[in-house]
């Protein structure tokens, strides 16, 4: 239910911020504004330049399940909870309705609960990219397929609103070498994320089937 109240709660604080800027003086004298020095804006995070994606990615090959092993991120939730994370599965298929998405979902536990999220990633028409949509376009959540065998693990950028956060799944919770997970760690560092962004997932009880009532359409990840 956390991602339903997460998506519940924007919503809530949107309107708040639409009506705070649509409310007008009401009285006699209307006090003029006080100029303000504008703020520089924040430099956009492109993944794209980041992480550029791997050759000839066949997104078919990356059907299937995928179990999330280790995630580099400076999201505040995970700052304050990242010692409590749950185990983590995501299964992609593709889309019965269009060959330009893809079907995603994702099955992790919440107060001991099993709860799925379905989502649905956009295919660039660039290898290797894909976009989950958001409710404006500068909500979108831009997608990179950094490097995958597509046999035994895949590592993956999210960028959401210039954040970027790094992802390493594996098809099996117990055939990642050392290396690897070495790997994952020396590409999170050129991302800037120390070992203190960086939050190992459960490799054990993942869900299973969900019940009906515990399937959402939202995203409740950072």
């Amino acid at each position: 239910m956390a991602g339903a109240w997460r998506c519940m709660l924007a919503a809530v604080a949107l309107m708040c911020v639409c009506f705070w800027e649509s409310t007008e003086a009401v009285g006699a004298a209307v006090s003029r504004p006080r100029p303000q020095r504008p703020r520089p804006k924040k430099p956009k995070v492109d993944p794209i330049d980041l992480a550029p994606a791997a050759q000839n990615i066949d997104i078919q090959q990356m059907t299937g399940t995928w179990y999330l092993l280790n995630m580099a991120s400076k999201c505040s939730y995970l700052i304050n909870h990242g010692t409590k994370v749950e185990p983590t599965v995501m299964t992609l298929t593709r889309s019965p309705d269009s060959d330009q998405t893809l079907s995603v979902s994702t099955k992790t536990r919440h107060n001991h609960q099993c709860w799925e999220i379905l989502q649905r990633y956009h295919v660039s028409p660039a290898t290797g990219k894909l976009t989950l949509k958001g409710a404006r376009s500068e909500l979108d959540t831009e997608i990179v397929i950094g490097e995958t065998d597509y046999n035994s693990y895949a590592i993956m950028y999210f960028q959401k609103r210039g954040q970027i956060s790094i992802k390493l799944y594996s098809r099996s919770v117990d055939n990642l070498s050392e290396p690897l997970l070495s790997k994952f760690e020396q590409l999170a560092e050129k991302q800037k994320f120390g070992l203190a962004y960086l939050f190992p997932f459960p490799t054990y009880s993942h869900c299973g089937a969900v019940d009906q009532d515990h399937v959402i359409n939202c995203d409740p990840a950072c």
